[in-house]
């Protein structure tokens, strides 16, 4: 999992609580994907390349340290001039504390610079395409300046076979240089709360739920300027269940920006809408096939009424399989398609591939 991946991992549910003692959990791979544009943008085409690293180490049943990064590149036909960026990600390291084992666990996270800042101004398109959550990129942030965030989660039982789960977090963000000659980005502090609930119902149905409220404080330019983002409310769900001897997991989550506080550089109004499923088929005693689809609607705008900004739909298939009793290998093989809505309220098609694999040993 990289750090870009870490947000609904984040959500609190009961079940994270559980780790697996002295366990030693190391996972890498490769990643591409991408995507074409029709006429009417200046985009034509944007691609990246992602090759995930992370190690998880369990040690006791109290203490759990994890450490993720990725290697990038990325890449866009802008107008005919081609825009790139390579490099590390930043690297955040985890540590998961229990302090009631089982039920209340003290997270720290500090995030180390390791990623792109100071970049050319060249590239804020590039960097702004693929932080777009329509698309879903596998690295949609290549840096932010490092920062150190802190938080709890308390799990409790709910009858004999449910669970609650709530917890908090606050993040401070370091100051850094966003561009080449520019001025320096001091982040405001982000203040996340969260929600969940877990347990099983009706004849092997199992389902998750979470809402997670996040604020954030304003972003200072030097210079005088601020930039403002309205508060986040992100709500997710899934629902897995029993289809013969395959297995039929349902999920969705939305998530909603509110209108920014007044502010120099406003972010606008957002919504985006996620709905998937994935199939777990075994093959055999060793690998198991898991198709997928999944739809993607976000809507955006500083106006009382949200424009689209565009519908993806994207499906495919995983391939797991099992190659030792410490090693486990999965292939992914992906399409998507879908139209985006340009500045001149234009339809503009879109579609791409993400092809990938991965390796997880565990000891």
């Amino acid at each position: 999992m990289t750090p870009a991946r870490w947000l609904l991992g984040l959500a609190v549910l009961p079940g994270v609580l559980a780790a697996q003692a002295g366990t030693t959990v190391a996972r890498s791979g490769a990643f591409f994907e991408s995507f074409s544009f029709g006429t009417g943008l200046a985009f034509r085409r944007i691609s990246e390349f992602t090759i995930p690293i992370s190690v998880s180490q369990r040690l006791g049943d109290r203490l759990g340290i994890d450490v993720g990064t990725a290697f990038v590149r990325a890449s866009a036909d802008v107008g005919g001039t081609t825009v790139e960026h390579s490099g590390l990600v930043d690297t955040d390291v985890r540590a998961t504390i229990g302090v009631v084992p089982g039920r209340l666990v003290f997270n720290l996270v500090g995030t180390i610079p390791t990623g792109a800042t100071a970049v050319p101004d060249t590239t804020i398109p590039l960097f702004g395409a693929t932080a777009t959550d329509l698309l879903g990129f596998t690295t949609p942030s290549f840096g932010a300046g490092g920062g150190v965030s802190a938080g709890f989660a308390y799990a409790f039982k709910m009858g004999s076979d449910w669970a609650i789960g709530a917890g908090g977090s606050y993040r401070y963000g370091a100051s850094y240089t966003p561009l080449k000659g520019g001025g320096t980005l001091t982040p405001g502090g982000e203040i996340r709360a969260r929600l969940g609930i877990e347990g099983p119902f009706g004849g092997g149905k199992y389902f998750r739920g979470a809402l997670v409220y996040t604020t954030t404080g304003e972003n200072d330019l030097s210079g005088g300027g601020q930039s403002t983002i309205g508060d986040r409310i992100l709500g997710y769900a899934t629902t897995s269940l029993p289809l013969g001897r395959s297995h039929l997991s349902i999920y969705g989550w939305d998530m909603r920006r509110r209108r920014a506080r007044p502010g120099t550089l406003p972010v606008p109004r957002g919504n985006v809408l996620v709905l998937g499923a994935r199939l777990e088929r075994p093959l055999g005693p060793t690998a198991t096939l898991v198709p997928l689809v999944e739809f993607r609607h976000e809507l955006t705008g500083p106006a009382t009424k949200m424009e689209l900004l565009g519908y993806l739909f994207r499906t495919g298939t995983d391939l797991r399989y099992r190659l030792s009793d410490r090693a486990t290998g999965v292939l992914q093989a992906q399409f998507a398609f879908g139209q985006l809505q340009s500045p001149g309220n234009q339809r503009v098609s879109i579609l791409g591939p993400r092809i990938g694999a991965l390796i997880e040993w565990t000891r």
